[in-house]
């Protein structure tokens, strides 16, 4: 639990972060001629699923506040000199309120993460033992994909 200092008090508190999430997509081709999606289209679609699925799961320790989808999806290049590929990505600001820091480790180390910042409280301060936790479940998880990765690629 996160302690804010008011007029020398502390009081229990919450820390306010926005964080942006870039979503990618290429082109899905259709089958024959007909059906094919644009990466633009994709990534738009992708975008919305996640939103879908962050407002609607809950995690533990996160209370989102606010989704913004208004951001411009962009196209980026792929690939090496003999094959290019058009990507999109479609960015999404989530505004969101926690108690405890170690509860955000979880989307910090998802591949769409992008960029975090801290909205509030203006100064926090750590406990060493606090800090320990941190540490210690941002290992973890860490080692989770380390693992993760290690056994998709071995079965290939």
């Amino acid at each position: 639990m996160l302690k804010v200092r008011i007029n020398n008090e502390l009081v229990a508190g919450k820390i306010k972060l926005k964080m942006r999430l870039d979503f990618r997509a290429e082109e899905k081709s259709g089958k024959f001629f007909f059906g094919g999606k644009s990466c633009e289209a994709m990534a738009e679609t992708i975008r919305e699923q996640q939103m879908g699925l962050l407002k609607n799961v809950p995690l533990q320790g996160i209370a989102f506040d606010e989704f913004d989808a208004s951001m411009d999806i962009y196209l980026v290049n792929e690939g090496d000199q003999r094959r290019k590929k058009e990507v999109a990505y479609a960015p999404l600001l989530v505004t969101f309120f926690t108690d405890d820091i170690e509860d955000v480790v979880p989307l910090l180390i998802r591949p769409e993460f992008k960029k975090i910042e801290v909205l509030g409280p203006e100064n926090i301060n750590i406990e060493r033992l606090e800090l320990e936790r941190l540490l210690y479940s941002i290992f973890k998880s860490v080692r989770q994909e380390i693992m993760k990765f290690d056994n998709d690629y071995l079965k290939h």
